[in-house]
């Protein structure tokens, strides 16, 4: 197992110079850095067994399906799910996509989100309302940046419930064992966005009875391009599928087809290779460090980011207190606004995010146009942190002249 001391010399990008500066990157939430042996896995796939999978009975086609499959089997090993639970897209927006069209939702149905959904676990059911007549109702978070669940709008209509496990605004990990009782109450569906927790903690699948889970490859040091979709089984076998073509049927006549069974079914086309794999490649990265270790120093380093922002005279935290988070801190300095923080902050080599992250709704409840998010990850260091306030006080600084 590998210890949790300063890993960055495993990741190239980590050791470059931005503006003159050492780059600290502390925009994780919005995509994670990748180490070498990934980058590796992509570069192995290219030079040495590139063919398409489940097509070929040559040598490299073999090859290349028996990597594609092992992909299959570590990320479902991964959170807990069997192989054929186990569906790649393209990421977590593709995910929730897949599934709101597949779920057969109908007029007299209602979905529930909640008020700090990411957009990708908003508009496309928010669009599958439109479109069926459905109604879509929001879990309300109460001034601590936490749901409220005294004030959840289930009833015997309720289709879905989709919740983000962790929000990428306000840092808040929700109560998904809690949430998954409540709606489970109602014969309803539960589903999860995992986008902000899969980098950062165990999520057991089982063990939180999530009916299906979404998450991207690239914020958990995979690539971009690389997504999945978990769902239980029984509830896989009875959808339809959202794209058809080559690769996910089992017969084809002139004027009907049979499905292949799962996950293929849901995989239609020539899927990311060479995604899968590296994904495949990240996820043993992760599980040799351990995410019991990697959750714990996340908090430690959200913890003491927590504190260090709080030196700062007229800033604006958003989100729960210290300790009831993870894996992100959004906030605000007085009349300075947050592009004009970030344009600063990378002159001295930091990099966050700065914008309405995707999530707009939210920013209005806030009262707020945009706000700046630091998020660090495993990699990270208390010093990343200590230079991130430095910076903070010097575009302080220059606001004041």
């Amino acid at each position: 197992m590998k210890q949790l001391l300063d890993l960055k010399s495993d990741f190239p990008i980590l050791s470059q110079k931005v503006n003159g500066k050492q780059l600290i990157y502390l925009d994780n939430s919005a995509t994670s850095q990748k180490p070498q042996k990934v980058i590796d896995s992509i570069t192995e796939y290219y030079s040495k067994y590139n063919s398409n999978v489940h097509r070929a009975i040559h040598k490299l086609g073999e090859q290349a399906t028996l990597k594609y499959e092992e992909a299959h089997e570590k990320v479902a090993n991964f959170i807990n799910a069997s192989k054929e639970e186990i569906i790649f897209t393209r990421n977590t927006t593709e995910s929730i996509n897949l599934l709101s069209h597949s779920l057969q939702i109908s007029k007299k149905h209602n979905i529930i989100v909640t008020e700090m959904e990411h957009h990708s676990n908003l508009v496309p059911w928010q669009q599958i309302c439109k479109e069926t007549g459905a109604e879509l109702r929001f879990i309300p978070i109460d001034k601590d940046g936490k749901l409220n669940l005294k004030k959840i709008p289930i009833n015997n209509n309720t289709r879905v419930v989709s919740v983000a496990h962790v929000s990428n605004v306000l840092g808040t990990i929700n109560p998904i064992k809690e949430l998954s009782k409540m709606v489970h109450q109602y014969n309803a569906l539960f589903v999860v966005d995992g986008a902000q927790s899969v980098p950062h903690m165990k999520v057991d699948v089982k063990d939180l009875n999530m009916d299906f889970l979404a998450f991207s490859g690239h914020k958990m040091l995979g690539p971009t391009g690389i997504g999945v979709l978990y769902g239980k089984k029984e509830l896989l076998k009875k959808l339809h599928p959202f794209l058809t073509g080559g690769g996910m049927i089992s017969d084809v006549k002139k004027d009907v087809s049979e499905w292949a069974d799962i996950p293929n079914k849901f995989e239609a086309g020539t899927p990311n290779i060479e995604g899968a794999i590296a994904l495949g490649a990240a996820v043993d990265y992760l599980e040799n460090i351990d995410m019991d270790e990697i959750n714990k120093n996340v908090k430690d380093l959200v913890s003491y980011l927590m504190k260090r922002l709080l030196e700062l005279d007229n800033i604006s935290i958003y989100g729960p207190e210290n300790g009831d988070r993870t894996a992100l801190v959004s906030f605000n300095l007085l009349d300075i606004h947050p592009h004009d923080v970030a344009e600063i902050l990378d002159k001295e080599g930091v990099a966050i995010r700065a914008g309405h992250m995707c999530a707009k709704p939210l920013m209005d409840i806030l009262g707020v146009n945009a706000v700046c998010r630091a998020s660090p990850y495993f990699y990270n260091t208390k010093e990343d942190i200590d230079h991130l306030i430095k910076s903070l006080k010097k575009v302080q600084e220059v606001f004041a002249k």
